[in-house]
C-alpha cells in the first residue's frame, strides 16, 4: 500500500513529469547542458566542462545556468548544482537578487548542512534578507529537523513581516510531520487563519494527514469538507488520494471508492503520476477491474509510459496473484523500446517466488541473462532463498553462485548471512573441494571471512582423503579460533 508520506511527497514533484523525456524529441545542437548532463550525478565536477566551453569560443548565459542549476536540483544532483551556482555567483554573470541568494542558500544546506547555509545568510546584507531567503533558511532547519532553530526562526519571520506566505507555516506542518508529531500540525493550520494567511492546497493536504496518520477519520474528513467548501481551492486528485489511502487502511471501503472515484475525475491529461497512485491503491482494495480499466485509460492517456508506470502495474498485479495478467504487461514493456531496466522484469520474479514458483522465476532470470540483459544479484539470491526453504539445496546454491558472481560492493545487497551458512553446510557434506574452494573465494569477497567458511572447507578436505593442517594454520591467520564443532571435525578425520 503506498504511504501518505508518499503520496506528499509526489505532490511536490509533480512537475517533473518531465522525467517522461524518454520520448521527447531531442535537438542534435550542442548545448551547455549536453555537455554537462552526462556527467551524472557523480561527484565529478561540472566547472572544468563549463570553463572549456568558454575557452571553446562559447557564450554562457545568465538564464540558461538558471535552467540548469534549476534542472540538476530537479534531479538531486544537488552539488554540482551549487557549483554552477557558485560559478556564476563568483564569475559576476548577474548581480545575485534575493532570489538567487536563497537558490544558491538551499543548495549549501542541502550539500553542506545548515550551519554552512546560517552562514551564508549572516552574511548577506540587510537588502538581501527578505522573505525569499529567510524562507530558504527556514527551509534547511526543517530538513535537518532542527525544530528549535526552526520555531526561533518562524519568531524573527514574523517580526519582519515575513510570514504572510502558507509555505512558511507548510514548513513547520511539514517540521512536525517529519517528526511524527502529528497532533501540533491542526494548530498550526489554525495559526495560520488566525494571522491572516490563507492556506493552500498543500496546507490542507498535510493537515488531512496529520488526521489520517492519527486515524482520526472523523478529523480528517472535517478538514475535507472545508478544503471542499473554499472557492479559491481546487481539491487535487492527490488529496483524494491520501483520503483513499486512510480510508482503506480503516477498512472504510465504500468511502476509499468514493473518493477514488473523485481522484479520477480530476486527473489530467498524461498523468501517469496519478494513474499509478490510484493503481496502487486500488490493488490495495483487491479490486483486479479496476486496476486493469485504469491501466488501459492511462495507456491511452499518456500515449507512451515509462518504466515507472510498468513497475507500478506489475508490482499491483502481483499483490493481487494476477501473475497471468502480470506476464502480459511485462511482454507489452520488452516490446515498448523503453530503456531495459532491471527492477521491471525483476518485480515480476518476485511475484514468483511469493507463490513459490522459483522455477519459472530462475527459467525468466537465465532467458535474460541469455539475450545479455543485466540480472540483479538480488533477484538470483531471492531465487536461492526460495529453493532453500523447499529443501532444494543444489538449486539454492546454483542460484547463490550467479548471484555473487554479480556482486558489487555497496551497491545496495548483501549476502544473507543464515542462507550462506546452510548453503556451506550443505556443499561442505556434498560438494566437491572446487566447489567449496570458489563458493568460499566469492564469499570473501562479499562478506568477512567466517568459521563455517574454513568449516565447509575443512569437511569437503576430510571426504577427498585430503591434509587440513593447512586450512587449519589459515584459520588461525584470519584470527578464527577452533571451536567445539571444528575439534569435532579434525577428530572425524584422525578416525
Amino acid at each position: 500500500m503506498i504511504s501518505s508520506s508518499k503520496l506528499l511527497s509526489k505532490t511536490q514533484i509533480q512537475n517533473a513529469i518531465f522525467s517522461r523525456f524518454y520520448y521527447t524529441n531531442r535537438v542534435n545542437k550542442s548545448t551547455l547542458y549536453s555537455k554537462i548532463s552526462p556527467l551524472g550525478n557523480l561527484k565529478t565536477s561540472v566547472v572544468p566542462e563549463i570553463e572549456k566551453w568558454i575557452k571553446d569560443g562559447n557564450k554562457v548565459r545568465f538564464a540558461e545556468l538558471q535552467r540548469i542549476i534549476h534542472d540538476l536540483r530537479k534531479r538531486k544532483r544537488f552539488t554540482q548544482a551549487l557549483e554552477v551556482s557558485e560559478w556564476m555567483n563568483g564569475k559576476g554573470i548577474c548581480v545575485f537578487t534575493p532570489v538567487e541568494h536563497a537558490v544558491q542558500l538551499d543548495l549549501i544546506g542541502r550539500v553542506h548542512g545548515f550551519l554552512s547555509a546560517e552562514s551564508y545568510f549572516n552574511n548577506l546584507k540587510d537588502h538581501e534578507k527578505t522573505d525569499k531567503t529567510y524562507g530558504a533558511l527556514l527551509n534547511c532547519y526543517v530538513r535537518q529537523r532542527q525544530t528549535e532553530k526552526s520555531l526561533a526562526h518562524l519568531k524573527k519571520m514574523k517580526e519582519m513581516g515575513f510570514a504572510s506566505s502558507p509555505l512558511t507555516y507548510n514548513n513547520i506542518m511539514g517540521l512536525y510531520t517529519k517528526l511524527g508529531q502529528y497532533e501540533k500540525v491542526p494548530d498550526v493550520l489554525t495559526e495560520m487563519k488566525e494571522n491572516n494567511v490563507f492556506p493552500d492546497n498543500f496546507s490542507y493536504r498535510i493537515c488531512i494527514n496529520s488526521y489520517g496518520a492519527r486515524s482520526d477519520i472523523e478529523g480528517m474528513e472535517k478538514i475535507l469538507k472545508e478544503m471542499e467548501s473554499k472557492s479559491r481551492i481546487v481539491v487535487d486528485w492527490n488529496t483524494y488520494a491520501i483520503a483513499a489511502n486512510f480510508y482503506i487502511k480503516a477498512n472504510l471501503n465504500d468511502k476509499a471508492l468514493n473518493a477514488l472515484k473523485k481522484a479520477e475525475a480530476r486527473l489530467g491529461n498524461e498523468d501517469g503520476t496519478g494513474y499509478n497512485f490510484l493503481i496502487s491503491l486500488y490493488a490495495s482494495l483487491g479490486n483486479t477491474s479496476e486496476v486493469l480499466r485504469l491501466w488501459n485509460l492511462e495507456k491511452e492517456a499518456c500515449k507512451r509510459y515509462i518504466n515507472r508506470d510498468y513497475i507500478t502495474m506489475l508490482e499491483s498485479l502481483v499483490k493481487l496473484g494476477e501473475l497471468e495478467d502480470a506476464e502480459k504487461v511485462l511482454k507489452d514493456w520488452e516490446s515498448s523500446g523503453n530503456c531495459y531496466d532491471a527492477h521491471v522484469p525483476n518485480t515480476l520474479i518476485i511475484g514468483y517466488c511469493k507463490n513459490g514458483l522459483y522455477e519459472k522465476a530462475e527459467a525468466m532470470l537465465e532467458g535474460l541473462m541469455e539475450k545479455g540483459r543485466v540480472t540483479t544479484p538480488n533477484s538470483w539470491a531471492i531465487v536461492a532463498t526460495g529453493y532453500h526453504h523447499k529443501d532444494q539445496k543444489e538449486k539454492a546454491f546454483k542460484c547463490m553462485k550467479v548471484s555473487l558472481s554479480l556482486y558489487v560492493k555497496g551497491k545496495g545487497w548483501d549476502p544473507n548471512p543464515k542462507l550462506v551458512t546452510s548453503i556451506l553446510s550443505w556443499i561442505g557434506d556434498e560438494g566437491s573441494i572446487q566447489d567449496v574452494e570458489a563458493f568460499v573465494a566469492s564469499l570473501r569477497k562479499a562478506m568477512p571471512v567466517s568459521r563455517e567458511m574454513y568449516h565447509a572447507s575443512i569437511k569437503a578436505y576430510i571426504r577427498s582423503g585430503k591434509e587440513v593442517d593447512q586450512l587449519l594454520d589459515q584459520m588461525k591467520a584470519d584470527k578464527i579460533d577452533e571451536d567445539e564443532e571444528t575439534k569435532k571435525l579434525v577428530t572425524m578425520k584422525q578416525k
